[in-house]
């Protein structure tokens, strides 16, 4: 018997709380009665953990003790890691992570819906042969992002540490993709290169669209654009693509 019901005032699910403001319940009943669970609770007892929308600390805080309690449970049987998520914080991302590495328990990791930026990560962190996505998610991965202010010299020092960050994601791709490390910057500016792409194609007003035999015509804009977009991404295919089609991603 499932209900819904308003969120207790537990302060490990807070962020979920944001995230959902009503959380089902399961009721289970017993030979000593019945017992109540918010679902994520139940689920853990099943060993799976849930991230659901953007990364953050709070998300990290509770992620991380999850790990740490199952494994405390039982280091030798896997866990289970749902991934839905666009991204997020990167510190709190590797604080997960980290957190995975560290544990003896294998840790199983499956995207439903999107595992973007820092959840691409988190995604290809799990064990070998257990990384999967479902057939209609989307996996994307880019560059660490950010804005710099203040003095010159606080400009430089944030330049210096997100470029130190981007080569520290880099390797961490690479170790659990086994791809070489130019091809993973490679794939990491391919957003940037069509952004570029269509930014050209906009300034650029002298080319033509041929119509089977007939003379040229001028292209739209609109073709233009969606020429240099099909061009780049006939350049652009990536595991993490190939895993959006169902595929296991190793």
């Amino acid at each position: 018997m499932i209900t819904t019901t308003k969120l207790a005032s537990i302060p490990s699910m807070a962020t979920m709380k944001r995230s959902y403001g009503l959380i089902p319940m399961v009721i289970e009943h017993t030979s000593r009665g019945e017992r109540a669970y918010d679902i994520f609770s139940r689920l853990l007892k099943e060993r799976i953990i849930c991230i659901n929308g953007a990364i953050s600390d709070d998300t990290a805080s509770v992620v991380v003790a999850q790990l740490l309690y199952l494994e405390s449970e039982n280091p030798s049987k896997p866990i289970h890691m749902y991934i839905n998520s666009p991204g997020g914080v990167v510190t709190s991302g590797l604080a997960i992570y980290d957190t995975m590495q560290y544990i003896k328990s294998p840790v199983s990791t499956l995207c439903i819906g999107q595992a973007a930026s820092m959840g691409s990560l988190l995604l290809t962190a799990g064990a070998k042969g257990k990384r999967r996505a479902l057939p209609n998610a989307r996996v994307m991965i880019h560059q660490p992002s950010g804005g710099a202010s203040g003095q010159a010299t606080d400009i430089a020092i944030q330049a210096e540490e997100i470029l130190k960050c981007r080569k520290r994601l880099n390797s961490l791709y690479t170790k659990h993709t086994g791809q070489k490390i130019e091809r993973i910057e490679q794939l990491l500016v391919v957003r940037r290169r069509i952004k570029e792409r269509m930014r050209q194609l906009l300034r650029n007003r002298e080319g033509h669209v041929v119509q089977g035999s007939g003379a040229p015509r001028e292209a739209t804009r609109k073709e233009q654009l969606l020429g240099s977009l099909q061009q780049a991404s006939n350049h652009s295919s990536t595991p993490a693509e190939a895993a959006a089609h169902g595929r296991n991603l190793g």
